[in-house]
């Protein structure tokens, strides 16, 4: 879980400097990048819960679940960071999202999760 929230937090930090640097479009680019590279590590987390660990669904979504609200933990704490040595004057600083990002983001990859887990579960089932 730990690593795959380490994932989650290279991919936020890389692709937002990589969209940081980039032109107008090019922005949209990196972050739906950044989307399907983490859509990606969610779905191999899943793979790999159900098929080696062999999880089933509910642990496997809290696994997940959990995974992602570790690595919108770790953004949360790089955006801090970032507000505070950027010298960002008039802007708030961002502690609530230290609590409300994973939060978040944990209520809404369970029930995705659960659901990718238990279609896999189901299709286990059938061969």
């Amino acid at each position: 879980m730990v690593l795959v929230a380490g994932a989650y937090v290279a991919i936020g930090v890389v692709f937002a400097a990589l969209a940081q640097s980039a032109g107008g479009d090019q922005v949209r680019l990196w972050r739906l990048a950044a989307w399907v590279a983490s859509a990606v590590v969610a779905a191999a987390q899943i793979w790999c819960e159900h098929y080696r660990m062999g999880s089933s669904p509910r642990p496997t979504a809290l696994h997940a679940a959990g995974a992602v609200a570790l690595g919108a933990f770790g953004l949360a704490l790089a955006a801090n960071l970032h507000w505070l040595f950027a010298a960002t004057r008039g802007q708030h600083s961002p502690l609530v999202a230290l609590v409300a990002w994973p939060v978040i983001t944990a209520l809404a990859a369970f029930p995705v999760a659960l659901a990718a887990a238990a279609v896999l579960a189901r299709l286990s089932q059938r061969a």
